[in-house]
């Protein structure tokens, strides 16, 4: 039958938007594409497999490879640079990772991400196996567990004492430097004699020009400032406070009393000086030169006099001046040292704030005072077995034999028992592990030994005792049950309640029964690591294995 025009017409467009949408689709499946394979899917545990990722992209596009931790339950050992195949006008790139497992078991790779210039594409997932190493005893020979040598633990400092120790140091530097200089300002501020001072004020009078300038204003003004200064330290008279009348009443009321022994001449010329200078000073006065150079000598001869006319101190005087050095003396050395001790809480101050407001209260409690937990967990830490059925553990200490209460009863149950101990209840962290090996006869029932932790708990001194009891597998597979929780116990020093948390794990390996517990302080950062880490290295081998 023939079409007709319109029916021809749709038919041709459906053809050619099929073979459009064809050829658009072989172009994006043409255009960028993903593969991963393995070199192998079967492996030992700790052995490596090579993971290889091919993309096919053209030139001018980008590909970006995956990074990191991306191939769990796998782990990254390397990823190695990228290969590059040029078959005109495509790329191909190729990436290989080294691949490992330390666990056993049947693992899938999932699906890696390839981030494309123009969109994404994924590999698909790929299972591998990880077999078990496999041991020929009858090659082989396998040799009894040994006991645990005591070693002497070598002795180091705390971290904190380091610390401290530095901060003291610095410390004592500045306050030496602070010392040092002010020994230097105050040798530079040693004083002359009041005698030597006022010959050297009035050589340096004699020196000035303010005579040449006719500035005789100044010029007494300096010249009876020079005599007051000089009385007042000499002769201790308030002479830079007094007027004119009450220094020479003052100078006359001392020549009376026999302290100081000034010819009344002496006290009336200077006198007359003094006045001369208020009228300079004051009333706009004007001597003439001669008679300033007279005055200039006449205060010359004056101090002389003055120095002169001091009578020897008496022994007593002599005496009680020498006490009064030694007390000043005494003062201005407690002062120093109180400024110094100042200097240095401010120092001291000043640093821990700093290291509050920068790192935290916490950074400077463990990491300046010392943190007990914090050492633990960055110092030796030591794999060792212990006990029989053995039990292998790694710790931040070695566990040191101890004792176990025992009925008389019980132990007739037992072929033998051990136990390891490191810390105590009350300290920052306690760990105990005991072990008990029974006759062939006896049956062992973990269930009836977990419920009696509470009661054990309660005979150690604990009390408000918060329990939780739940299934619990070792790294390499082996159950036990574990009772965890809180309990607080009395400080036997202050009497105040210590809140502690506790883990005790519990197994009946090898006819025989497992127990670690391990006690800490509760909000314990530090211990709450530490016990994770020893978890995770805890090994007990069944008879299975």
């Amino acid at each position: 039958m023939k079409l007709n025009s319109y029916t021809y017409f749709f038919s041709y467009r459906k053809t050619m938007l099929y073979f459009v949408l064809a050829f658009i689709f072989q172009i994006q499946l043409y255009g960028q594409t993903a593969n991963a394979s393995i070199d192998r899917d079967s492996i030992l545990i700790g052995e490596q497999i090579k993971y290889r990722i091919e993309v096919d992209t053209k030139a001018e596009d980008s590909v970006i490879f995956p990074e990191g931790q991306t191939f769990v339950p796998l782990e990254t050992v390397e990823a190695f640079p990228i290969d590059t195949l040029q078959i005109e006008p495509r790329l191909i790139l190729i990436r290989e990772y080294a691949l490992t497992q330390f666990d056993s078991g049947q693992y899938t790779i999932p699906k890696q991400f390839i981030q494309l210039k123009n969109g994404q594409v994924f590999t698909d997932s790929i299972r591998v196996i990880v077999n078990n190493v496999v041991v020929d005893t009858t090659k082989q020979k396998l040799y009894p567990i040994k006991d645990y040598i005591e070693v002497d633990k070598a002795f180091k400092f705390p971290t904190w004492i380091w610390k401290l120790l530095l901060i003291i140091l610095i410390i004592v530097v500045l306050a030496y430097i602070i010392y040092r200089f002010w020994q230097h300002k105050k040798e530079q501020k040693i004083k002359l004699p009041p005698y030597e001072q006022a010959l050297k004020a009035l050589e340096n009078l004699d020196r000035s020009k303010f005579i040449e300038e006719r500035n005789l204003r100044e010029y007494y003004s300096m010249l009876t400032f020079i005599s007051r200064k000089y009385l007042e330290d000499e002769v201790e008279v308030r002479a830079m406070e007094y007027t004119t009348q009450e220094l020479i009443y003052d100078l006359q009321m001392r020549k009376d009393a026999g302290k100081i022994k000034l010819q009344q001449e002496t006290i009336h010329h200077f006198k007359q000086i003094l006045e001369r200078a208020d009228l300079a000073k004051f009333a706009r006065s004007q001597p003439d030169v001669l008679t300033a150079k007279e005055d200039r000598k006449f205060i010359g001869s004056f101090t002389e006099e003055v120095n002169t006319a001091i009578p020897e101190p008496t022994e007593e005087e002599l005496q009680k001046n020498k006490e009064y050095i030694e007390k000043i003396a005494r003062k201005k050395q407690r002062i120093k040292w109180a400024a110094i001790a100042a200097i240095v809480l401010l120092v001291i101050a000043s640093a821990t704030t700093y290291l509050i407001a920068s790192k935290g209260y916490d950074y400077v409690k463990d990491n300046v005072f010392g943190n007990p937990s914090k050492e633990l967990l960055e110092g030796n830490w030591y794999t060792s077995s212990y006990g029989y059925p053995p039990v292998s553990i790694t710790t931040p200490e070695i566990l040191i034999r101890g004792d176990i209460e025992m009925a008389e009863d019980a132990k007739q149950m037992l072929v033998g028992n051990e136990t390891f101990v490191f810390g105590g209840i009350f300290g920052e962290f306690y760990v105990v592990i005991s072990t008990l090996e029974f006759q062939e006869k006896m049956k062992f029932d973990l269930d009836t030994a977990v419920d009696g932790i509470y009661e054990n708990l309660e005979a150690k001194g604990a009390y408000n005792i918060l329990t939780k009891k739940d299934e619990y597998k070792t790294l390499d597979g082996i159950k036990g049950v574990r009772v965890s929780g809180s309990f607080a116990i009395e400080n036997p020093i202050t009497k105040n309640d210590i809140k502690k948390e506790y883990q005790i794990l519990n197994f009946g390996e090898m006819g025989g029964y497992q127990q670690i517990t391990m006690i800490y302080n509760a909000e314990d950062t530090y211990a709450e690591e530490i016990v994770q880490r020893i978890l995770n290295s805890i090994e007990l081998k069944n008879n299975n294995n």
